[in-house]
């Protein structure tokens, strides 16, 4: 997280929640909390002038703890949840309706919260989600230690939580008969990859845990080309970290993606094609010049529509038109 300058951060949730990061340990204290702390951030709300959420976790729940009387903005990150079923679903989708203001980090999932969510389209805005550049402007550092022993040849990064719709099967049958580079894929499991690391060949090398910001930062400088190769997404933080680094970037055609491409910054292949994704990494691994558009393309974008001055200037406008 980046450091607090020119605002003040206060943490109200889950600052007792106990155990290891998506144990379930951790995910009943934080249940255990999360009322008392919506309350008291309800409470501290009231003398806003307007009230923003990033996330709310519990749909159900969090529909009846909004704070009162203020202005709500709401920033859609996943547009609807991929997971937990058709209820969270309708739950997810009820939320958003109280809000009045939601934001979604592209045209494509601003239709969707249209179409899917049934939100009022003078509700909904469209603002990009800004680059990670406090990732990119901290001090050079070590790679991780499974990594230390860096090849003299092109890196292919796939980096991120591991989640079956990230599409890391693909991702790895399309490695296959690649030569002459390594595949690194770092970022802790949310799933049993055994069989997945069991396939694999020996070009591909594993970091499987949470890393630093300090770890990341060295393998985004390291990585010649980043795979996103998700059957579904709206917008991604890798993707926001691979633009503060200026990476090259080969992902799947999903969600908000298409507009990177549009603006020059990425190769699509479409989702679950191993076939299409293997051609496109053997072009791009021999055509650095290819590469380097694509990350000067990364480079103007996080510089530019995707800088936190850009976003701050479109989130005030909408702050500014729910208090007129």
């Amino acid at each position: 997280m980046p450091p607090a300058v020119g605002y003040t951060r206060r943490d109200f949730f889950y600052r007792h929640a106990r155990g290891a990061p998506a144990s379930g340990l951790r995910r009943v204290t934080r249940l255990a909390e999360h009322v008392p702390d919506m309350l008291r951030y309800r409470a501290a709300a009231s003398a806003a002038d307007v009230v923003h959420f990033q996330w709310l976790s519990v749909p159900r729940l969090d529909a009846r703890l909004l704070p009162r009387r203020r202005p709500l903005v709401i920033t859609a990150h996943d547009i609807l949840p991929r997971e937990g079923g058709a209820g969270l679903r309708a739950a997810q989708a009820a939320l958003l309706r109280h809000f009045d203001a939601v934001i979604a980090h592209s045209a494509t999932g601003r239709d969707r919260l249209i179409n899917e969510a049934g939100l009022s389209p003078d509700r909904v805005h469209t603002i990009p989600h800004g680059a990670f550049s406090h990732l990119a402007a901290l001090p050079l550092s070590p790679l991780p230690i499974e990594l230390e022993n860096d090849p003299a040849k092109p890196v292919v990064l796939s980096f991120g939580l591991i989640r079956p719709y990230k599409g890391l099967d693909v991702l790895l049958h399309a490695w296959r008969g690649v030569e002459g580079a390594e595949l690194w894929i770092v970022g802790r499991p949310r799933f049993d990859i055994a069989p997945l690391r069991a396939g694999a060949g020996p070009s591909v090398r594993w970091v499987p845990r949470f890393v630093s910001d300090d770890e990341l930062a060295a393998c985004f400088r390291r990585a010649d080309l980043v795979v996103l190769p998700y059957r579904e997404i709206e917008q991604s933080g890798v993707l926001a970290t691979a633009l503060a680094f200026g990476s090259p970037l080969l992902a799947s055609d999903v969600g908000g993606f298409g507009e990177l491409a549009q603006a020059g910054a990425a190769r699509l292949v479409p989702p679950g094609d191993a076939a299409a994704l293997h051609a496109a990494l053997i072009e791009l691994l021999a055509d650095a010049p290819e590469r380097a558009r694509l990350g000067a393309a990364a480079t103007a974008l996080a510089a530019g529509v995707a800088s936190w001055p850009r976003v701050a200037e479109l989130t005030k406008a909408v702050y500014e038109a729910l208090v007129s």
